[in-house]
């Protein structure tokens, strides 16, 4: 088997401190089981750590949980807050998946996801070649959004920090723009501006004008211009808590961890018999794997931790603006042909579709028993909440008009503002997972590690880090991370790049 994490040969590996192989007598207290909070309480109990997790909701997976639910036709479904994409490239939480999931049979590709504009544009990243510079290339010579004339026209000079991302150094450079006045400056063709470039930003559930430029320009890298991985991405075979967490919580409890759901925590102190009270368990470490909104609360709550600047930057943390999944089980089939997955762009609030049952079990079972199917849409960055509802299932009627005629057997809808918010400017002030306060860390998509990683891959990395951290102050060893490459992929447009920085 290949020591790479995957068929990236520039893929980075980060080594882990030595230490000793175990932990003797160690407790952590990991508090937020989502992504950030089950990779930091994989990595502590694999070293012998003693861990207790403490998650508010009653499932694990967070922001990427699933609930049971019962439908109006008296089936039993699985509720989440909407599709996920597991890129390739996606090292650190893929590992974490194969604990318990060796091949990652759990998952299943997602061949194409094509990227749609209501002015007729419509582009694929199916069959482009995976690795830099051809990927890019051939993806501009198919696109309908390009002409010789556009290309001509790129402001090259601009473009040259989307070839030369390093972390900090490209937020040094550019995190004080926000990401639609550095698109501007590329002179794009707007319909490639919109789904070459928006469609990725929305991702991050702010509109590119709330979004540090640095941040698109991270994320650009890290799917497209820095790995050879592709764009093809995984998506969940069946429910999250089917596919992904239940079976990791299994695997934590069965190496000695405490799960405890419905658990939140009021408060946490310094002191006591070991080093940190979490409300009245003594531990030797925290991992604060909390949202931002929980995050806020509990050191707000929490006086004696850290010291006023770290403080005053948790409570600066701001949250995207709010958006809305909406779920749809209908009477009958949309189109064949239809894709999984549809990116979408000028369909009002609408930034995507997706037909569960093309992969999901749950959903398909669903399908194949009642001649329906599972449709859901995905509204970012909202500015009208109260008519989001009845817009995105207006626009899903323009893009998939078949949809118009279909009874609503059940619907569900999670509009949710929670997911941390990275407005240009915002880099230098965000917490990192090292704190002011030895043995207090922290981890999730809200922290800033100087890696190039973003959204689930954030998280999952994060959460190892704070983890090796812990291990570290410990005496024991801790676990390897890998990267795509750290820096731009080709040197002569690296040194055009600090040439003209």
């Amino acid at each position: 088997m290949s020591p790479l994490p995957g068929r990236d040969r520039r893929a980075v590996l980060h080594r882990a401190a030595p230490g000793r192989p175990s932990a003797e007598d160690r407790v952590v207290a990991v508090v937020g089981g989502g992504i950030a909070g089950l990779s930091a309480a994989t990595a502590l109990v694999e070293r012998g750590v003693r861990v207790v997790l403490l998650e508010r909701e009653s499932y694990l997976g967070g922001r990427v949980g699933g609930w049971p639910i019962r439908l109006a036709d008296g089936s039993s479904a699985t509720m989440n807050r909407g599709f996920h994409a597991f890129f390739r490239q996606y090292y650190n939480l893929r590992a974490l998946l194969r604990r318990t999931d060796p091949m990652l049979a759990a998952l299943t590709p997602m061949r194409d996801y094509p990227l749609v504009h209501s002015d007729g544009y419509r582009d694929t990243f199916q069959n482009l070649p995976r690795t830099p510079p051809f990927n890019a290339v051939a993806f501009a010579l198919n696109s309908p959004t390009f002409t010789l004339r556009d290309l001509t026209r790129l402001n090259a000079r601009a473009a040259l920090p989307l070839v030369d991302v390093q972390v900090p150094g490209t937020y040094d450079k550019l995190d004080h723009v926000n990401a639609e006045e550095f698109l501007e400056r590329l002179r794009f063709p707007r319909a490639a501006r919109h789904l070459a470039f928006e469609v990725f930003s929305r991702s991050f559930f702010a509109a590119p004008s709330d979004l540090s430029a640095a941040e698109l320009a991270t994320m650009f890298h890290l799917y497209f211009l820095g790995s050879s991985e592709g764009l093809v991405f995984d998506v969940a075979a069946d429910s999250f808590p089917a596919a992904l967490w239940d079976p990791l919580g299994a695997y934590l409890a069965a190496r000695g961890a405490e799960i405890h759901l419905g658990a939140t925590v009021r408060t946490i102190r310094p002191g006591g018999a070991r080093r940190f009270v979490v409300d009245d368990l003594e531990v030797d470490g925290v991992v604060l794997a909390a949202d931002v909104t929980g995050l806020r609360s509990l050191v707000s709550a929490s006086p004696a931790l850290g010291d006023e600047p770290w403080r005053a930057r948790i409570a600066g943390l701001r949250t995207a603006p709010p958006f809305l999944v909406s779920r749809l089980w209908l009477d009958r089939p949309v189109r064949a042909g239809r894709p999984g997955f549809l990116g979408t762009s000028g369909y009002g609030p609408l930034d995507n579709v997706s037909v569960l049952n093309r992969y999901e079990r749950e959903s398909r079972d669903w399908a194949a028993r009642t001649g329906g199917s599972v449709v859901e849409t995905h509204g970012y960055a909202l500015t009208d909440v109260d008519s989001a509802r009845a817009r995105l299932i207006a626009e899903l009627y323009r893009v998939y008009p078949e949809t118009a005629s279909a009874r609503i057997v059940d619907e569900r809808h999670e509009l949710r503002e929670d997911c941390p918010l990275f407005p240009p400017g915002g880099f230098a002030h965000r917490p990192t997972v090292r704190t002011p306060q030895e043995g207090l860390v922290l981890a999730g998509d809200l922290v800033r590690i100087d890696l190039p990683v973003a959204l689930m891959e954030r998280a999952a990395t994060t959460g190892m880090h704070a983890a090796n951290l812990l291990l570290r102050l410990f005496g024991v060893q801790g676990h390897p991370l890998w990267t795509v490459p750290t820096s731009g992929r080709w040197a002569p447009l690296r040194g055009l790049a600090d040439r003209f920085s």
